[in-house]
C-alpha cells in the first residue's frame, strides 16, 4: 500500500496491484491508494472509498466483497468504460457514485463535492432512466404522500422559469432537452437547475422528484431497488414487484 499521509484518508482508492492513475492523486493528493484485499480495517464514516473495477471481475462480486468488510462508507465506482446497466447494478448494490477512471481531477473533485451533500453521481442518461422510472413508481404507489400544499409551498419558492424547468426535470429531461422545449440556451438551464436544487433543498433531481411528490425524504421502495429494476428492463418504466 502507498500512502501520502500518516492520518486516517478522506479519500481511499482500491485499485488492482495498487497503481493509481496520475489524476487521482491530483485530486486528492492526501489520498491512500492500495489493492482491494488490503482494505484499511475500521475506516471512519466521512471516507469515500474510489473502487477502480477489474475488468476480470464482476463488478457486482467487487462491490459486494468491499460491503463485507466496509459497509458504512460511501463508495464510488471507477470504470474504464462505464456502461449504464453496470452503473444500474452497482447501484442497487448500494453505490454513491459510477463514473469514468479517467475523469480529470476537476470532475473528481466535483463528484466528490455531490457525494459527500448526500447526492448521487449518475450519468445523464442513467439520471433520465431512473428519473422517469422513480416518477412511475410514485404515481402507482399505494404509499401516501403529503398533500399538496407541500408542493405548492416548494413552487412558490420558484420563479415562473424555475418553475417550467422543474416540471421539465420530473419528465426526466436533460438538460438539453429543457433547453430545446424552453428555447433557451443549456447554460441558462443549468444555472435554474441550480437555483431549483438550492431553493427546495433538494441534492439532486432525483431527490427533487421526491420532494414534489410530497416525499421529505426517500421512500424505501420507491428509489433504489426498484427504480433500479423498473430500469433495467429495456423499454419499460414500469417498477418491478419485490421478490
Amino acid at each position: 500500500m502507498t500512502s501520502r499521509t500518516r492520518t486516517s484518508p478522506r479519500h481511499l482508492f482500491l485499485a488492482p496491484a495498487a497503481r493509481a492513475l496520475p489524476r487521482w492523486l491530483e485530486a486528492f493528493p492526501g489520498a491512500i491508494v492500495a489493492a482491494p484485499e488490503r482494505l484499511p480495517r475500521a475506516l471512519p464514516d466521512d471516507t469515500l472509498v474510489w473502487l477502480h473495477l477489474d475488468p476480470a471481475v464482476p463488478a457486482s462480486d467487487q462491490i459486494a466483497a468491499l460491503r463485507a468488510k466496509a459497509n458504512n462508507v460511501a463508495v464510488i465506482a471507477l470504470a474504464n468504460r462505464p456502461q449504464d446497466e453496470e452503473g444500474l447494478a452497482l447501484f442497487s448494490a448500494g453505490c454513491r457514485g459510477y463514473c469514468n477512471a479517467h475523469a480529470t481531477a476537476g470532475n473528481l473533485r466535483r463528484i466528490a463535492g455531490v457525494v459527500r451533500a448526500g447526492g448521487l453521481w449518475i450519468g445523464a442518461e442513467l439520471m433520465r432512466r431512473l428519473l422517469v422510472a422513480t416518477q412511475a413508481a410514485l404515481s402507482r404507489s399505494a404509499t401516501p404522500t403529503a398533500d399538496g400544499d407541500d408542493r405548492d409551498s416548494l413552487l412558490a419558492l420558484l420563479t415562473h422559469r424555475e418553475r417550467q424547468v422543474a416540471e421539465c426535470i420530473t419528465q426526466g429531461c436533460s438538460n438539453k432537452e429543457v433547453a430545446r422545449q424552453l428555447a433557451i440556451t443549456e447554460r441558462t438551464v443549468k444555472a435554474h437547475v441550480g437555483s431549483v436544487l438550492e431553493k427546495c433543498q433538494a441534492r439532486d433531481r432525483l431527490h427533487l422528484v421526491l420532494l414534489l411528490n410530497g416525499h421529505r425524504s426517500a421512500p424505501p421502495d420507491l428509489t433504489g431497488d426498484t427504480a433500479v429494476k423498473a430500469v433495467a428492463v429495456p423499454g419499460r418504466a414500469r417498477p418491478q414487484p419485490r421478490t
